[in-house]
């Protein structure tokens, strides 16, 4: 019984340790609102704080896109983190207290991603944050939480120079330098005979911007021709132009850096105007709901991988399964390294509270040494082992290429993966 009344007692004074941190004492701020579509309502009280619905719970920000042409991306990371929070708190969260997941959609621009750090930095008072979905995003939103001394785990910005945005930034999803030649190594696997290469980018994303640079590099390094590089916007939907000047060059293979929504429309109307060849597209198209935009014409498009479905281990097992059991289908890259980013934090917590229990430290402390444990951890993910370079450069060993698998009607497809 004392046990318990320590347990219960220990649990209730962590919240309030961990939203008083910020304010001085004076003043915390209560949210009762966990929809991840909805701004919670901030309420200042005197005495008492909560984190969303359960007392005691240890709040971790969620700053992705779930709004915009970027929500494809976005919805997926936030499918992993709710399956990452239910998963560790049947587990005991952080060694008896839970997380609790805080969740702002930062849309698809830097504004949005501004605002929801700022939210949940000062507002939800959270620990730190898993996001933004982009690297664009990530340039202008991570120095602001670099300023205020709280943790960022990037869940999919692989674009160069992240980490070294400031000592509070990290990332799980493993740089465009590192991943992208994989799938060029495995078009040209399939087709030996081929020279010519049309490139096509967006030009107003940072990340794309950064992925083509390594793709129009690789192209070079492999002896290949590189004969067009076209230029669009992530908002466009019309590349007939574009498209119809790379194919009177006669390309053997077409490489795509964009998002879904664009480089599932360019892959279809690059089909449509009678292009064969092989196309590889960037980490931007890595995701399932590509599969509703071009359809039939998805088929053969190879994507290099930062996680596989199939990758052993126990936690991959119970990720893939509890992602299948509800929306029924394999997980994908997004939604692992959601899950991943989450996972971090928790065990990062556990490692930290084992060495000085978190609810004894103030907000600003516990922060401080949460990156600090953060950046010395190891963690066996779904993406396999991990851990971090110390300016938050993820090291990982594991990469795979796919390619995809579509019915003739394009009614249901699937990521097949290359040996």
């Amino acid at each position: 019984m004392n046990n318990a009344i320590a347990k219960t007692t220990a649990l209730l004074s962590t919240c309030a340790l961990l939203l008083t941190g910020c304010s001085g004492g004076t003043k915390t701020v209560t949210s009762a609102n966990n929809s991840p579509n909805s701004t919670p309502n901030n309420t200042a009280t005197d005495t008492t704080a909560t984190t969303g619905t359960s007392p005691g719970a240890i709040p971790i920000g969620i700053a992705v896109a779930q709004t915009s042409n970027v929500a494809l991306l976005g919805q997926e990371q936030v499918a992993g983190a709710k399956l990452a929070e239910k998963y560790f708190n049947s587990k005991g969260g952080v060694n008896g207290t839970p997380i609790k997941l805080m969740f702002q959609d930062t849309s698809g621009d830097e504004a949005g991603t501004i605002n929801a750090f700022q939210t949940l930095i000062n507002k939800d008072k959270v620990i730190g944050i898993v996001g933004p979905t982009l690297s664009q995003q990530a340039f202008s939103a991570d120095p602001i939480a670099e300023r205020a001394k709280v943790p960022i785990i990037g869940p999919s910005n692989t674009a160069k120079n992240i980490p070294e945005i400031g000592d509070y930034v990290a990332r799980v999803s493993a740089p465009v330098s590192i991943v992208a030649p994989n799938s060029v190594k495995a078009a040209l696997k399939q087709n030996p005979q081929l020279k010519k290469v049309a490139v096509f980018y967006a030009q107003n994303d940072a990340f794309s911007k950064s992925e083509t640079e390594i793709f129009q590099q690789t192209v070079k390094d492999q002896g290949l021709e590189l004969v067009t590089v076209q230029k669009f916007q992530t908002s466009d939907t019309d590349f007939q132009s574009q498209a119809t000047n790379a194919i009177n060059l006669k390309p053997d293979l077409v490489i795509i850096s964009g998002l879904a929504a664009d480089g599932g429309n360019l892959v279809r109307q690059l089909r449509e105007l009678g292009y064969k060849g092989l196309i590889v597209g960037g980490n931007g198209l890595n995701t399932s709901n590509l599969l509703s935009v071009c359809k039939a014409l998805c088929d053969g498009v190879l994507i290099a991988q930062a996680y596989s479905p199939e990758h052993p281990g126990e936690i991959n097992a119970a990720f893939r399964k509890a992602y299948t059991d509800e929306y029924k289908k394999e997980p994908p890259q997004f939604s692992a390294q959601a899950f991943a980013a989450v996972q971090v934090y928790v065990e990062a917590l556990q490692a930290l509270d084992n060495k000085s229990k978190v609810n004894k430290l103030q907000l600003p402390e516990l922060r401080i040494e949460l990156n600090k444990q953060i950046l010395v951890g190891q963690y066996n993910t779904p993406l396999g082992e991990i851990g971090f370079t110390p300016i938050g450069e993820v090291v990982q060993k594991d990469f795979y290429v796919a390619q995809i698998k579509m019915a003739k009607d394009g009614s249901q497809g699937k990521f097949t993966f290359l040996k």
